[in-house]
């Protein structure tokens, strides 16, 4: 089957659909018409806006400007990428030299798209209020997925699929306003879940290659507007997590590779330190040159300092790594420890007089509820010590499918301080947005939880209110509802934390 796609590429309309029971979106008759959007903070003064095309693009081009009717400023790059089981293929263009918070329109160049707008990123240091969204484990909606079944607005609403409405996505298009960033540490669209709609069966490889091409047109209304930051979880690795599929996994859809083709030229190397101390400033050069997105990396924004980190591979016994836990053979992405010497010269390099909150983002977490095969006891290993260490705030995971916020913890001990200025981490799972695999029952509930919910899907919106001040909402997805609200107060009286 997987000759079929050369075929495709080279066929003006191609139905939905027109390989036996695999759901794939119609080929446009212009093969240029950009399809799966997707916005990232690159610089402190730059954004990427990457996207997918049905033909291999000589050059990719996008047009810009302050104001829709005159994209005064273009910038291009060369070359598109693909892999072999895919019909689509990856460009990637950096604007730059951005006015930071600034509102830019911008097309990319075809014969079939439109302009749409986004928010330039907020420069290092700036002390505005700004909101920030976490959303993970995500997956398709509809028929290879699932179903669940007024106020002036400042900006336009995105047009989303009307079967998104009344979950997640459709959420995020209705409260365009109240956000500025969305991270996404790790599992989108749940491709490697194909084989639990039964007429896939057949048609593995075409049918996890079609929800991937769903999955990320219906995030593209979001991804297209905000800036989008992702990093990997263990849905991304492989064509299949059971064994005996695993092994029929073509090479195309093994070991990240999708995530890699649509995200390794989108997302930022770390950014050249924004303090004005020597150490610091060398502290994050190393980190940069260490970093390898879209697997690990950090960005600056506002009064955040934000980190994203890969759970899956690159630290000793990483599930989804080498003779890892979950078998999947995945990475490595970098020399052995390469992920751990950037975090710990990353986390050094944090001035909190400039970037004062410091949140870490990954996929799988180390303190959950329902017992203890929902955590990741070699992640708690590698990463915990270098978070208590250098003081990070607030730890963001998911892969548990609910909402949890647990008191500030580190070493299993709760920090006796609770959200008035605790030495320890606060953590959050924020893997309750939907997919195919439904939630997952909160289960039994450590001493160290605030709240657990999984009765419907939600997502949570980090508030960063000032400098010593972070709020944190989970939202219920179908109305909007604040399912739990908590602040967490640091003082940050110090520049570089040690402990």
């Amino acid at each position: 089957m997987v000759g079929s796609f050369s075929v495709l590429k080279s066929l003006p309309i191609v139905a939905a659909g027109a390989l036996a029971n695999v759901n794939y979106p119609p080929i446009p008759e212009d093969l240029t018409t950009p399809f799966q959007q997707r916005l990232a903070v690159y610089g402190p003064n730059a954004v990427s806006v990457g996207w997918n095309t049905y033909e291999q693009l000589n050059q990719s081009c996008v047009q810009y400007g302050t104001s829709s009717d005159n994209l005064s400023s273009k910038a291009c790059s060369t070359g598109s990428t693909t892999y072999s089981t895919s019909r689509t293929w990856a460009s990637a263009v950096v604007l730059s030299d951005l006015t930071p918070a600034t509102t830019y329109y911008y097309k990319i160049v075809s014969t079939n798209s439109s302009v749409d707008h986004f928010l330039s990123p907020r420069s290092a240091g700036d002390k505005t209020p700004f909101n920030l969204d976490v959303v993970i484990d995500l997956g398709v909606y509809g028929a290879d997925g699932f179903t669940a079944s007024s106020k002036k607005k400042k900006d336009s609403i995105p047009y989303v699929q009307p079967e998104l409405n009344h979950a997640t996505i459709g959420r995020l298009a209705q409260t365009v306003d109240d956000y500025e960033i969305v991270i996404h540490p790790g599992d989108f669209a749940y491709a490697d879940d194909w084989y639990l709609k039964f007429g896939n069966l057949l048609d593995g490889t075409e049918a996890y290659q079609s929800i991937l091409e769903q999955f990320y047109d219906q995030l593209a209304p979001i991804a297209g507007r905000k800036l989008y930051m992702a990093s990997p979880g263990n849905h991304e690795a492989d064509c299949s997590e059971i064994p005996y599929i695993l092994e029929l996994c073509p090479e195309g859809q093994k070991n990240f590779t999708d995530f890699l083709h649509r995200f390794d030229r989108t997302m930022p190397s770390p950014f050249a330190s924004s303090s004005s101390n020597a150490t610091a400033q060398s502290l994050a050069s190393q980190a940069k040159s260490l970093a390898v997105p879209p697997f690990w990396y950090s960005f600056e924004y506002g009064m955040a300092h934000i980190v994203m980190i890969n759970t899956e591979t690159d630290f000793p016994d990483a599930p989804d790594g080498k003779d890892g836990s979950a078998k999947l053979d995945g990475g490595p992405f970098g020399y052995p420890h390469q992920q751990l010497d950037f975090l710990k010269a990353d986390l050094a390099s944090v001035d909190r007089t400039v970037t004062p909150w410091l949140i870490v983002a990954g996929h799988r977490p180390w303190y959950s509820t329902g017992g203890s095969g929902n955590i990741c006891t070699p992640c708690q290993e590698a990463f915990e010590d270098l978070f208590y260490e250098y003081g990070v705030d607030l730890g963001v995971f998911g892969h548990v499918h609910n909402s949890q916020r647990f008191t500030p913890i580190y070493n299993n001990t709760i920090d006796p301080n609770g959200l008035k200025d605790p030495k320890a981490p606060m953590y959050i799972i924020a893997g309750g947005p939907g997919n195919i695999e439904g939630l997952l029952l909160v289960g039994t509930k450590p001493d160290y939880t605030e709240f657990a919910y999984a009765d419907d899907y939600s997502y949570a919106t980090l508030k960063l209110l000032d400098e010593q001040n972070l709020q944190v909402d989970f939202i219920r997805s179908s109305t909007g509802e604040v399912l739990d609200t908590s602040t967490l107060f640091k003082s940050h009286k110090d520049a570089f934390v040690s402990q």
